[in-house]
């Protein structure tokens, strides 16, 4: 199995840490005036969404995961849990609430997304980095809101908030950034 050094660590290595698979989220080399470098960083687990703070010294390695993804068509939200159907074969699979994490709050129906597999098992999900999504909320503009680079808070259809232009009104077509929760246009 091929294996992560310190200097190989970047943002969205994967490694495996304790057994569980984590993505690195935050990275930062440090080289003190004294003594060996090392390398800061804050791992996400792709269990459970939880960050993990870690310093990694020369010499320590770190396996990759084998993780797999399958397309998979988001159906619903059962109270327990979010259900998703696999496209060829019509297989549906249910992911924890936990497990969806980060990702639950772009959910919408039929939204095609990547499920993410370690070892067999579905452990969590991704959904596309842009996504077009109609605004159910937001403040009205009045007179006067016209200063460029000024935003106010939008909620979408699958109820995450991004930040908008005053320009943009309820029940406009957005495409936002899901990666970094950010308006991205107005869609025509």
């Amino acid at each position: 199995m091929a294996v992560v050094s310190m200097s190989d660590i970047k943002k969205n290595v994967r490694l495996i840490i304790s057994g569980v698979p984590y993505k690195v989220v935050e990275f930062q080399h440090v080289k003190p005036g004294k003594g060996a470098a090392f390398v800061r960083m804050k791992a996400k687990s792709f269990l459970n969404g939880k960050l993990l703070p870690m310093t990694v010294h020369a010499g320590d390695k770190f396996e990759i995961p084998e993780i797999t993804y399958t397309t998979m068509q988001y159906l619903y939200d059962d109270g327990e849990m979010y259900q998703f159907m696999d496209q060829e074969t019509f297989d549906q699979l249910g992911l924890s609430y936990d497990q969806c994490d980060d990702a639950a709050k772009w959910l919408k129906d039929e939204t095609l997304v990547e499920v993410i597999f370690f070892q067999g098992n579905a452990i969590s999900v991704s959904v596309p980095e842009t996504m077009e999504l109609v605004i159910t909320e937001t403040p009205p503009n009045f007179k006067g809101d016209t200063s460029s680079g000024s935003k106010k808070p939008a909620t979408l259809e699958t109820g995450a908030v991004v930040q908008v232009p005053y320009h943009v009104l309820e029940g406009d077509t957005v495409k936002v950034n899901t990666v970094d929760c950010e308006y991205l246009e107005k869609v025509k």
